[in-house]
């Protein structure tokens, strides 16, 4: 039996031709949608960062609205039954290089080509149950993490009260230890200032007596010197005195003289 050929494969058929990149690049490409569904399909080419994913989502639009216009199918039961890239001409390019020479550039080309199909109705039904299980799981996991976050709210909040009545037991205990050592520095500084009060009073005291010593000695001294630059004036009067008349005299005498 000959193998069904690309003309006689059931579907619908898009193709883009003279692609501007080698076949293998895009083959990479190709071979992460080929079985999937439509909507999976797009939505692994908008995801993919490699520059074959733009042509091939165009060719993947244009094999849809091939099938939805052409053959009245609707794009949600439809899959990538084939894809496949040819390789096109290739553009030959030359650089010059040393010695005269050139080099030569080869830039591939290739064609695309994308066949989406319906499902069967087994499949279709198949696609549903799955479809409607995951729906189901999905609502199970949303209502459990719902249940699950209002009990951990409510845990949270627990811990929370805790750990404030932990820190307010911790700083009264704090204000506690922090008044009896006050209380006890108060006691100790009463008991030092009793102890140190007579002792006070006699060291006062003494310092007030030797104070008084010293005052009255330093008024006897002052007053000694008093006494003697007094009798010192009154020599030194008695002593001018004298030697005034001394000289009268002696003046007197000399008159005489001449006389």
């Amino acid at each position: 039996m000959a193998a069904a050929t690309a003309v006689d494969r059931p579907g619908t058929r898009a193709k883009v031709r003279y692609v501007r990149m080698s076949a293998s690049k895009a083959r990479v490409v190709l071979k992460l949608i080929r079985g999937k569904s439509v909507a999976e399909a797009s939505e692994i080419l908008a995801f993919t960062e490699r520059l074959a994913a733009e042509p091939i989502g165009k060719c993947l639009n244009s094999a849809v609205a091939n099938a939805q216009h052409n053959e009245d199918l609707v794009a949600e039961e439809l899959f990538i039954s084939a894809c496949y890239a040819d390789e096109g001409p290739t553009l030959k390019r030359f650089r010059p290089r040393a010695r005269g020479r050139a080099g030569r550039i080869n830039k591939q080309t290739c064609h695309l080509t994308i066949e989406v199909a319906r499902y069967t109705d087994d499949e279709l039904d198949e696609a549903r149950r799955r479809n409607e299980l995951k729906d189901e799981g999905r609502q199970k996991r949303s209502s459990s993490r719902s249940s699950g976050g209002g009990d951990r709210a409510r845990r949270v909040a627990r811990s929370r009260a805790a750990e404030a009545a932990d820190a307010d037991e911790a700083e009264d205990q704090t204000d506690d230890q922090v008044a009896e050592n006050q209380v006890e520095g108060d006691q100790v500084d009463a008991t030092d200032a009793d102890d140190t009060t007579p002792e006070a009073t006699d060291d006062s005291a003494d310092g007030s007596t030797d104070v008084d010593a010293a005052d009255e000695g330093d008024a006897e001294a002052m007053a000694a010197d008093d006494t003697d630059e007094t009798d010192s004036d009154a020599e030194a009067t008695e002593e001018g005195a004298t030697d005034e008349v001394a000289t009268e005299d002696a003046d007197g005498d000399d008159a005489g003289d001449k006389n």
